[in-house]
């Protein structure tokens, strides 16, 4: 039974059934047709011997010709019924099994098609469709970033290498500059391996939030503090407009995090002289809004969403000290909080703004 596959253990187990209720509407109608016939016979008026024995042999062997040949013809008719059902029914899951298959095999090309036999199988396959378009989209984008993982480290790795020979063969001098230059370097790395074990967590739906009821106020101002040395360092003025805003349940650590990134951001795209503004507004009774100005270089109208992929780059030959990663995972910090992300400027050398709304009610996790 198992060498036949699912379509022909189907088709043998109806095929038994018919066997069986074709032997048992035999046996009845046998046992039920005759003595009936007798008491016909007998209410006729039929009392000859010989002429009751020619006529009940004649009544079975009538019977039985008439069966026979209506559970052959029944069988054959049920035989060809039962094949076309089980295909009917088979041939989704004989799809499934192939589709299952090719996605073992890396092909993610399978769609969903209307078998028309049953709902349930539909549901099925849309199911198995929208899966494989997931992997799919998952292992294109392992593959881009596995490929943006090692141009980014190609230049640190580089750097630290042309450093380190230098100074063993005594062409660079072993003094604070170098120094320096591969500390900058290592930090590099280091923050990308954070970066990166920050946007896994994410992925994978393994991180894990620290609600808390915050005032958003204060976090805004602790974070524009952290970072006014640095904007000082680079000439660039920045400035805060709070307004009055309920206190918000959220992981306080991370969205002081977020709003790094976002002023890592503004500050990397600010040139000297320019200004980055922070403000904060209730969007709606429901919604709270940060926004982050800055008079930098602006974003093309073409690129407003692509600025929060991994390891984008605005102008490829530019290379910031950044990871590359400070707006993706600045998102889905904020996704995960329930709330969204989104960039909005004039186009180039008209500056950005990007916008932070966080619900006032507690966001569901998965």
């Amino acid at each position: 039974m198992r060498s036949l596959g699912l379509r022909g253990r189907l088709l043998v187990a109806q095929l038994l059934v018919l066997l069986v209720g074709a032997v048992i509407l035999t046996a009845v109608a046998s046992m039920v047709a005759t003595p009936l016939f007798r008491i016909h016979l007998s209410a006729a008026g039929v009392d000859n011997p010989t002429v009751r024995s020619h006529v009940e042999q004649a009544f079975a062997l009538t019977v039985a010709t008439a069966l026979s040949a209506g559970a052959a013809f029944a069988l054959t008719a049920a035989t060809v019924a039962s094949w076309l059902l089980v295909r009917r029914i088979t041939a989704p899951v004989s799809r499934l099994v192939a589709a299952a298959d090719d996605v073992a095999h890396g092909r993610y090309t399978f769609s969903a098609t209307t078998s028309g036999s049953d709902e349930d199988f539909a549901r099925l396959e849309r199911a198995f469709a929208d899966m494989a378009g997931r992997l799919d989209r998952t292992e294109r984008i392992r593959a881009q970033m596995l490929a943006d993982l090692a141009h980014e480290l190609r230049t640190p790795v580089a750097t630290l290498d042309a450093y380190l020979e230098g100074l063993e063969d005594a062409v660079l001098p072993a003094d604070g500059s170098s120094w320096d230059v591969m500390r900058n370097q290592l930090d590099r790395l280091r923050r990308l391996a954070s970066d990166m074990a920050d946007l896994s967590a994410v992925d994978e739906n393994a991180l894990v939030l620290n609600l808390q009821e915050v005032d958003l106020s204060q976090v805004v101002s602790a974070a524009a503090a952290a970072a006014a040395p640095r904007f000082a360092d680079e000439d660039i003025a920045l400035s805060v407009r709070l307004s009055r805003l309920p206190v918000l349940p959220l992981d306080r650590q991370r969205i002081e995090q977020v709003l790094a990134n976002l002023l890592e951001n503004a500050l990397r795209h600010t040139p000297a002289g320019g200004a980055v503004a922070i403000t904060t507004s209730l969007a709606d009774p429901e919604h709270v809004q940060i926004s982050v100005q800055d008079t930098g270089d602006g974003i093309p109208a073409d690129q407003l969403e692509a600025v929060f992929g991994r390891f984008h780059r605005l102008d490829p030959a530019r290379r910031p000290d950044g990871s590359g990663l400070g707006l993706t995972i600045a998102r889905s910090l904020v996704h995960a909080h329930g709330g969204a992300l989104t960039a909005f400027s004039e186009g180039r050398g008209h500056g950005a703004r990007l916008d932070l709304v966080l619900p006032v009610a507690p966001a569901e996790f998965p």
